[in-house]
């Protein structure tokens, strides 16, 4: 069966992470600079090769000096590791249109498996006559996996940032014409 190949449409996707702050309260963030690409069997996505990166210098949480700390050595080091990177290592079906997509999600220079919930929005024909097929990922990681391990302590004893980071990944890929 002939592969077929989709390339990330970074005009209909969006990658946000959300973090608890003061444990009271929830900070979302964004990246607004990403890449990405499947290989499916045919127009099936079971077993689908997935790959995805992300600029760290676009991290947006609506505070310039919030998302200057972020891309600091504190945190991302944006200079030296300016990307994070996802490959997949499998990709399966649980139901209906629910997946299981796993994979190594690498921050800095920390490599782990990680394990996401994928939620297939199916696929259609845009004006252009483009085959799009839409996806809706989300999972958790702890951040201090990941050397991301700032930590603050307020006067009165509250921890400062929350240790997991949900993400909330929305995408839509174009699927690209046979070689």
């Amino acid at each position: 069966m002939a592969t077929t190949k989709w390339t990330l449409d970074p005009m209909h996707s969006e990658v946000q992470f959300k973090i608890k702050h003061l444990v009271i309260s929830t900070v979302t963030g964004s990246f607004k600079t990403f890449q990405g690409s499947a290989q499916s069997e045919g127009d099936d996505f079971e077993n689908a090769q997935i790959e995805f990166s992300l600029d760290v210098n676009s991290v947006d949480t609506n505070q310039e000096q919030r998302d200057q700390h972020l891309k600091a050595e504190d945190f991302f080091n944006a200079a030296q590791y300016p990307q994070i990177k996802f490959q997949s290592t499998s990709f399966t079906k649980t139901g209906g249109s629910d997946y299981k997509l796993v994979g190594d999600l690498t921050i800095k220079d920390i490599t782990k498996p990680v394990t996401l919930d994928v939620e297939y929005g199916g696929t259609a024909v845009d004006f252009y006559g483009n085959t799009k097929a839409g996806f809706e990922v989300t999972g958790k990681i702890n951040r201090k996996d990941y050397g991301l391990s700032w930590g603050g302590i307020t006067e009165a004893g509250a921890i400062v940032l929350g240790d997991d980071v949900k993400l909330i990944i929305n995408v839509q890929f174009a699927k690209q014409a046979a070689a």
